[in-house]
């Protein structure tokens, strides 16, 4: 006689923890991730709460997009407070009280939150990339003690957590750290849907490359400033649009300026969807110069508009969102990023092929599809069990 069928375990109730929320100034791809998921899973009747920093204007506690988002300390106190808001949850007290989770979900930009002191096997650890090459950034010594909590604490505080991840690269960085390979799923980026009329806005006439990103130091935007420099003067028109703010803009505002390349660069700042779409769909090409990334929604962004992604190599996550010859270019330093974007700026037949399959692959990711594998791997981890690979 067989055994009678597991039944699935139903969830009813995610704790999310990330040090920014969408809505954060300096909120990027991994809080839209975390968002963009948690709106699904609460539409499906799944009680949501993301813990996150809070930030100069801010209520402590809304409503966003089904998600409930309590706000609480700044970049790096936002764990302190997590952790006490955890165990208050627990005793039935503090900002938490009322909240019982079936998993939690400890996103680690950088840094996790320990939920695993709190809640034990239920947490699901949410990793991008990792982010050696990000801490000097921080200084020496938080440099040192964030290195040391990503590299070495945390897989071992969490070597009994399922771990997840963005791509099939950042999966392969977690088992250099230690973490065990059978405990890695892989749940990709889903898509934003474009407004349908920027996809009838005409390309530029003259060439264009844009740039979306935040504006930070690690997103190496200034390899962008410098292709545009090498190149205006043998390629008429040339024109660089930056899509995106952040802290380090005034630098690269200034840098472009010593460039001597004010007149063939627009910093947009934060602009609305339909105006980000409308710059894209104007684009020939997107160059996302980041040395780290985890995926890279803009790539998914520009494939949509047909216009393919030139990138690094070294990026990892780059090296799943485009598909190297096929619907992008992946280099490997500035030099050859300013000879491959020069090629495609002067081969229209190549950049419109890599544009053509860029749009076609960009179809096959979805915000539904990124739901239920998350949603998969939390019910698997409520069963006990743990999930590895695609999923």
């Amino acid at each position: 006689m067989s055994p009678a069928p597991e039944t699935p375990a139903h969830l009813a109730s995610v704790l999310m923890l990330c040090w920014r929320d969408v809505g954060h100034p300096q909120g990027g791809g991994s809080e839209s991730y975390l968002q963009r998921i948690g709106a699904r899973l609460a539409a499906d009747g799944v009680s949501v709460t993301l813990r996150t920093a809070h930030y100069d204007g801010a209520p402590r506690d809304e409503l966003v997009d089904g998600v409930r988002v309590n706000r609480a300390g700044g970049r790096y106190s936002v764990y302190v407070w997590a952790l006490l808001a955890m165990i208050g949850a627990r005793l039935g007290i503090g900002p938490l009280r009322g909240v019982r989770p079936d998993v939690i979900i400890d996103t680690q930009n950088g840094l996790p939150f320990f939920a695993r002191l709190v809640f034990g096997r239920r947490v699901v650890v949410l990793v991008h990339h990792c982010h050696r090459e990000q801490w000097p950034l921080a200084g020496p010594i938080v440099a040192r003690v964030g290195w040391f909590c990503e590299s070495w604490l945390s897989p071992r505080v969490h070597r009994a957590n399922q771990y997840v991840t963005v791509s099939l690269p950042s999966a392969r960085d977690l088992t250099d750290l230690g973490v065990a390979a059978n405990r890695i799923a892989v749940v990709r980026n889903g898509r934003d849907e474009v407004p349908p009329q920027t996809l009838q806005s005409p390309r530029s006439a003259g060439p264009r490359v844009a740039v979306l990103s935040r504006l930070v130091p690690h997103k190496h935007i200034e390899d962008a400033l410098d292709a545009i420099a090498a190149l205006r003067s043998t390629i008429s028109g040339l024109h660089l649009d930056v899509v995106g703010d952040g802290w380090w803009r005034d630098r690269l505002v200034a840098y472009a300026y010593r460039l001597g390349i004010t007149d063939s660069v627009t910093f947009h700042g934060h602009v609305d969807d339909t105006a980000k779409h409308l710059l894209m769909q104007q684009a020939w090409i997107h160059v996302l110069p980041s040395r780290k990334e985890g995926w890279g929604l803009a790539v998914t962004d520009a494939a949509q508009h047909g216009v393919p992604t030139i990138g690094y190599r070294s990026s990892g996550g780059l090296t799943d969102s485009i598909i190297d010859g096929v619907t992008g270019v992946l280099v490997d330093d500035r030099d050859e990023l300013v000879a491959r974007l020069e090629d495609l700026l002067t081969d229209p037949l190549l950049r419109d092929e890599l544009g053509r399959k860029a749009q076609a692959r960009s179809a096959e990711f979805s915000w539904r599809q990124t739901t239920d594998g998350m949603r998969a791997v939390l019910e698997s981890v409520m069963a006990g069990r743990t999930i590895s690979g695609l999923v």
